[in-house]
Order: C-alpha cells, then structure tokens, then sequence
C-alpha cells in the first residue's frame, strides 16, 4: 500500500459501522500505522453528518459518536484545504465532467493535485478515478 493516499468519507464511515467494515475497509485502516491519509476540507463536516444522522435513527449513541471522532483524531489524517477558485473551476469541472456531487469530486480533485491514489467504496468516485487513471487503492489499475 503506498505511503500516503486519499481516503474518501464511505471509507472512513465504514469503520464506524461494524455492517459496513470489510476486509478493504480494515486494511485502509490497518495502512494508517504506518501511512498517511489526505482529506478535502468538507471531510469533518461529512463525518459529523453521517454520526448526527445515525444518532438521530438511534443507530448510534452520542458517546459512541464522541470515541469515534476521537479515534480519528489520533489517526494520521490529514485535511487539506481546498481554495475557493479551485472549488469554482477545477471541482465544478470534474463534477460536471463526471455527474458527480460537489463533495465527490472534492476526492478526485485532491487525489489528482497530489498525484496519490484513492480509496474509495463509492461507485461514482471509483468509475471516475479509473476514467481518469487515478490509482485505486486495493487494485491493480
């Protein structure tokens, strides 16, 4: 696994879940004992989202989502922070170029100005990446 990638929220939410970990999602997890994980800026906004939501359907407890965040916060993430003419242009482009939300392409963008791979469970990101030739972490492409 290389050294450093990015990491999108699907990825990361799964470890939150014990129904959605797997074997992909535990090793990109496993990775970050001794890689590094690049985010975009919304990312803290989207796991706060996913753990209100899932607070909210009783899914989860608010402690629960309290250990969560505190074990991310230990772990070798870091958030990049996206500019807004590169939201305006390059973000809106890849979102149009590849009918995906805002947030999605904010992934792609991150991975493609890096040069890193990705890992993803989120089929649009995964289609687009292969479409642009970004490495998807777990495969061979």
């Amino acid at each position: 696994m290389p050294s450093d990638f990015v990491v999108d929220n699907s990825v990361v939410m799964a470890w939150c879940f014990d129904d959605e970990a797997d074997s992909y999602t535990d090793a990109i997890q496993d990775s970050l004992i001794h890689n590094v994980a690049y985010v975009p800026s919304i990312w803290p906004l989207e796991v706060t989202n996913v753990l209100l939501v899932a607070e909210r359907k009783k899914r989860i407890t608010k402690a629960a989502s309290g250990h969560f965040i505190a074990m991310l916060s230990q772990l070798p993430i870091v958030v990049d922070s996206t500019e807004q003419e590169r939201v305006f242009h390059d973000i809106m482009s890849l979102a149009r170029q590849y009918k995906l939300t805002s947030y999605d392409a904010c992934y792609l963008e991150l991975a493609i100005r890096k040069g890193l791979p990705i890992a993803s469970l989120d089929n649009a990101i995964l289609k687009a990446a292969k479409d642009i030739q970004i490495q998807i972490i777990g495969t061979n492409e």
